[in-house]
């Protein structure tokens, strides 16, 4: 496996303090604005109309909140995912995704985010989009997460898939970059959705 490379780590630890008060500091009016507008975004991504099976998230620490858009999403006859984290490798987990239907049961992982409680697993190449958060992004399709890697460890197999989910990161438009510092393992993005427009 490659190492890590401290400069680069370090570049990273920089822009994730960085970025992470730049997203905090947003108003509840500025969230809820934001919010909406992802909506009206995500529609307008030529691919919507045929992704049918979309992994959500569960929004925290000022991440744009998917409320909206899970509205829509089902109003538009969507199925809906979300994360789990693996409960058989709790060293280094990847993850699942597990069916979701807004209002049914949930409790918090180790990190305190909420997951279905009785989660039903699917094949993760069956996903037709994966809505993933970030802490930054720049416009050649680099993100920036929280440093956990569980969404690059899930995926570092994909090539042996019969075919491979969308990896579309969503963002406030203030979390966009210049350029994100990358790594060997770092997967790229099909798109960036943002409250304001889409980069691909």
């Amino acid at each position: 496996m490659t190492q890590p490379d401290p400069e680069i780590a370090h570049q990273k630890r920089a822009l994730r303090k960085e970025l992470r008060t730049r997203r905090r500091a947003l108003s509840p009016i500025e969230q809820h604005l934001a919010a909406v507008g992802l909506v009206r975004q995500v529609r307008h991504h030529p691919d919507y109309p045929r992704a049918r099976r979309i992994a959500l998230y569960w929004a925290n620490d000022g991440e744009i909140n998917l409320d909206p858009l899970t509205l829509q999403l089902k109003a538009d006859g969507k199925s809906l995912f979300l994360p789990v984290l693996n409960p058989l490798d709790p060293v280094r987990p990847h993850l699942w995704f597990c069916h979701w239907h807004p209002g049914e049961p949930m409790r918090p992982n180790r990190f305190g985010i909420p997951e279905p409680a009785k989660p039903e697993r699917i094949p993760t190449w069956t996903l037709d989009w994966v809505l993933m958060p970030l802490v930054g992004f720049d416009a050649a399709g680099g993100r920036l997460g929280m440093g956990g890697g569980f969404y690059d460890r899930t995926f570092a197999q994909e090539g042996r898939w019969p075919q491979q989910p969308q990896r579309l990161g969503v963002a406030h438009e203030c979390q966009c970059v210049e350029a994100i510092p990358q790594e060997g393992w770092d997967l790229p993005l099909a798109a960036v959705i943002t409250d304001q427009g889409i980069y691909r």
